[in-house]
């Protein structure tokens, strides 16, 4: 029966078969998911180890990082052997990792397309379970000023002030803007909320000469632009 089988705690196991000491000596590319996991977490409990432990979570998101993603502290928290604390450790560091890899370039970025939007504001909507607006704001030649977290809704929908997108783009100089918001479901298919709010910004745009150029809904790396489809 193997180290892993007998449920031995990490302490016990041969030094190249802990997670901290294998990447100290052979380096972080050789450790699987669940001994990485592991060392976040750093215990494990009486009867199974800290890898066994991060394996078992693995197991229930069918080993997909982008799914284990998805799950909160709560839901971390049901796991035997993972408290509020360790499952705070897992949440922030999937978290810094979507981060690094939205890390955008620091030469000038351009929007020249629905698919340039997109790009930039996806990884800020990926794997949410409720909806969020921002906006995308660009000068005149269409180079990008800044994104913008609005506001945050429940599952189903999500309300935007209109003073607050506004409001946003004149604080930072912008000329022209377009929204963008997610639909957790992954349904693509615009509300007739959707549809009017930006016809409305649209008609506002116009009088305060701020364009609103199009309204995105994104769902992970897929996304509707009601511009492109003909709807507004």
């Amino acid at each position: 029966m193997s180290i892993y089988e007998n449920k031995l705690g990490i302490k016990a196991w041969a030094e190249a078969d802990r997670p901290r000491e294998k990447l100290l000596q052979q380096g972080r590319r050789q450790l699987t998911d669940a001994e990485l996991i592991a060392i976040l977490i750093g215990s494990g409990s009486r009867n199974e180890t800290a890898v066994d432990l991060s394996k078992r979570i693995l197991g229930s998101c069918q080993n997909d990082l982008h799914k284990l993603a998805q799950l909160g502290v709560k839901e971390l928290s049901k796991f035997k052997g993972i408290g509020e604390a360790k499952a705070i450790t897992i949440v922030a560091a999937l978290e810094l990792g979507r981060r690094r890899k939205e890390a955008e370039p620091t030469e000038v970025q351009k929007v020249t397309s629905s698919i340039d939007v997109h790009r930039m504001l996806k990884a800020d909507l990926a794997d949410l379970p409720h909806e969020e607006f921002w906006v995308l704001l660009m000068s005149r030649s269409n180079v990008v000023i800044g994104k913008h977290f609005l506001s945050k809704g429940g599952q189903a929908g999500t309300v935007v002030d209109p003073k607050i997108v506004f409001k946003t783009a004149l604080e930072h100089g912008a000329a022209s803007l377009v929204l963008v918001h997610n639909h957790p479901s992954g349904s693509l298919k615009p509300s007739s909320a959707d549809i009017s709010i930006t016809k409305k910004l649209m008609e506002l745009g116009k009088m305060m000469e701020i364009a609103v150029h199009d309204h995105l809904i994104v769902y992970n790396d897929t996304f509707l632009s009601l511009a492109d489809e003909g709807y507004v």
